[in-house]
């Protein structure tokens, strides 16, 4: 049986973090949103977490209706249920219904080439493994938390660097892994975070592409 969660699971080389530009706010917001997703795909959200997730606001734009979908999933959800289907989805008796690694996405099996890649990635960013999860680096919640640094400026890497990473690691199987997790008849309260998921990393990958 794999780990219940992944927390907490990188640092830079050197074990301490540094801001090396200034954020602006736009970048604040994908760091929350890159973050807010680690936080629902690396482990089950406590109960605590499901009341300030139930707080989002949202506006007309599609993540925004997302947004609001998944304050209002959250508002009606039990800590104990989310936890199960968390468990259903994810970890299972052997495995869950979704495997949410790079690997298996792309390949169709675990530990191969794209994690090699991640590894490598991760080495050149100086960014090292952290706690004692014991989860491979392609788990889509490592990913988008490694992500999440790299938007708020915890890493000395510059904006080209951000785009590398999303553009190798997450594009070309986030978005229907996320759809995937919308779809799953095992889903209740994922499915409404499988739609801000996808919502999102298309807004990322248009955006990475205007930026070139």
């Amino acid at each position: 049986m794999r780990d219940a969660g992944v927390e907490q699971v990188i640092k830079t080389a050197s074990g301490v973090t540094s801001l090396a530009r200034e954020i602006d706010e736009i970048d604040r917001q994908r760091a929350a949103e890159y973050g807010l997703l680690s936080l629902l795909l690396g482990k089950a959200p406590d109960a605590d977490t499901l009341s300030r997730i139930a707080a989002l606001k949202g506006d007309a734009s599609d993540l925004g209706v997302a947004h609001v979908e998944l304050a209002s999933a959250a508002a009606a959800a039990d800590d104990r249920a989310v936890s199960k289907e968390f468990f259903d989805l994810f970890i299972g008796l052997g495995r869950g219904e979704l495997l949410p690694y790079a690997s298996y996405y792309l390949t169709g099996f675990l530990h191969e080439r794209p994690l090699a890649r991640v590894r490598e990635d991760l080495d050149a960013l100086g960014i090292e493994r952290a706690g004692v999860s014991r989860e491979p680096e392609d788990h889509i919640a490592i990913l988008l938390e490694v992500m999440a640094g790299l938007a708020r400026g915890d890493f000395e890497a510059e904006f080209s660097e951000q785009a590398r990473f999303f553009e190798r690691h997450l594009k070309p199987w986030a978005s229907r892994m996320f759809a995937d997790l919308g779809m799953s008849n095992s889903a209740k309260f994922y499915r409404a975070v499988g739609r801000v998921g996808r919502i999102f990393m298309e807004l990322e990958s248009e955006a990475f592409t205007l930026s070139e």
